[in-house]
């Protein structure tokens, strides 16, 4: 997934950087519209996931503390080493898709400038 958005969003930037006339921009809105959706989707699954494992990790350290089992230590550190990469991949899917809306801003910028016969989407 790391790769698909990531690359992705990097096709949209060069598509916005080339300036170029004869793309189809209303086309190329829809389907950004639609990669949206789905990272949305799987951002959402992915909070849900880590809210999860954070919540079950804060439980096991309670316990851990009220009874002191050293077993229920190890089931901690088995929920913090699932924890960290979960953290880390909505940390990606979270800026990658707030990325997009800006791309999709710009995207809307090019098709009213190139109905008002304006080639330039500069700010």
């Amino acid at each position: 997934m790391k790769e698909r958005i990531l690359n992705y969003r990097l096709r949209i930037d060069n598509l916005i950087k080339s300036k170029n006339s004869e793309i189809n921009w209303e086309s190329v809105r829809d389907e950004h519209l639609v990669q949206i959706s789905f990272f949305q989707h799987e951002r959402l699954i992915h909070w849900l996931v880590t809210m999860l494992f954070a919540l079950l990790t804060f439980i096991a350290v309670g316990v851990y503390i009220i009874s002191g089992e050293v077993y229920v230590l190890a089931l901690v550190g088995i929920l913090l080493v699932l924890l960290v990469p979960y953290i880390l991949h909505y940390y990606l899917l979270e800026n990658e898709t707030q990325k997009m809306y800006d791309q999709y801003d710009k995207i809307l910028k090019i098709i009213r400038n190139s109905k008002d016969g304006w080639a330039s989407i500069e700010e």
